[in-house]
């Protein structure tokens, strides 16, 4: 049973915390599971992408309040299941922080293991394409968190 969810990504700026919110929507309705997000070299204290920000709200989203955070041992420690963009952040965490090892997995997992790439610093179009990629994996892995 997973209870605390944890997105990763680099900056925790676009993807993750994109992930992290589509998630909690997604999960809306199902008691005590927490979702959060963090970065390997996250910008810490930084607020969501401007980009990927305004893709939220037209969604229907609130993206405001988010804060990057690092992905410390402790934090990648306490979550019960960790989803992360590429398999370089996987290889990464695993490495570092081998005890999380066997709760590590890529957002893409249920999509052939789909990699979702970085649109920081690049067009609207890279984020509408990231956003689409997102919202589909999080919703492949939906139906297994209960």
């Amino acid at each position: 049973m997973f209870k605390k969810l944890l997105l990763v990504c680099i900056g925790n700026i676009c993807r993750s915390p994109t992930a992290e919110i589509l998630m909690r929507h997604r999960l809306q309705g199902r008691p005590g599971v927490e979702v959060a997000s963090a970065g390997l070299q996250a910008l810490v204290g930084r607020p969501i992408d401007p980009t990927a920000a305004g893709l939220l709200r037209e969604a229907g989203h609130d993206p405001d309040g988010h804060q990057a955070r690092q992905a410390s041992s402790s934090v990648l420690a306490a979550a019960d299941l960790i989803l992360v963009m590429e398999q370089a952040h996987l290889s990464r965490i695993v490495r570092e922080v081998p005890q999380v090892s066997g709760k590590t997995f890529l957002l893409g997992k249920w999509r052939g293991g789909r990699e979702i790439p970085d649109p920081y610093r690049q067009q609207r179009a890279a984020f509408e394409h990231v956003y689409g990629l997102i919202d589909d994996c999080v919703a492949s892995w939906a139906p297994y968190i209960k």
